[in-house]
């Protein structure tokens, strides 16, 4: 089973055209949507009604920054404090150019920050490249769970 992709987006538009784009790019990851910040940690930290989701974690979040509840920039926090999910790769996906919101991310350990492209097509070729690279290319942490996917290969026990 190879590992999900996390979407965290509570605007409706943005989130049907990043479904779009991840769709598009014919990645095989199931996406799993979240709409607030409250609700990504929950999953993260299987707790409330996520409390019975299997074990592991995510192949990388794509988080939005500015979300309700609980802001994009306190999620990243959280997920960098916490050992449990320090690795999972976490992609800032937002329409802010401020460069305190861009420096502040960064400082928190973000390893990507991604603003969104205004035209469809550059957005779907944005979102595309992020997701093949962080769900196929990127190598993750020695100790986690990789699942080849290249070449039709399968997973062996070497990869766990």
């Amino acid at each position: 089973m190879l590992k999900p992709i996390l979407l965290v987006e509570d605007n409706p538009h943005d989130l049907e055209l990043t479904l779009v784009a991840l769709e598009r790019s014919q990645l095989a990851n199931d996406v799993v949507v979240l709409r607030d910040g409250a609700e990504a940690l929950d999953y993260l930290q299987r707790s409330g009604p996520f409390a019975g989701r299997l074990d592991g974690n995510p192949a990388v979040m794509l988080l939005d920054l500015k979300l309700p509840k609980v802001d994009g920039l306190e999620v990243l926090k959280t997920v960098r404090e916490d050992p449990e999910l320090r690795s999972i790769p976490v992609v800032m996906l937002t329409s802010s150019r401020e460069e305190p919101d861009l420096k502040r991310a960064y400082e928190l350990g973000v390893n990507a920050y991604v603003v969104k492209p205004v035209e469809f097509k550059d957005f779907v070729a944005a979102i595309s490249d992020l997701g093949i690279f962080w769900a196929v290319l990127n190598e993750p942490p020695p100790g986690s769970l990789r699942l080849a996917r290249r070449r039709g290969g399968s997973a062996s026990d070497d990869d766990t």
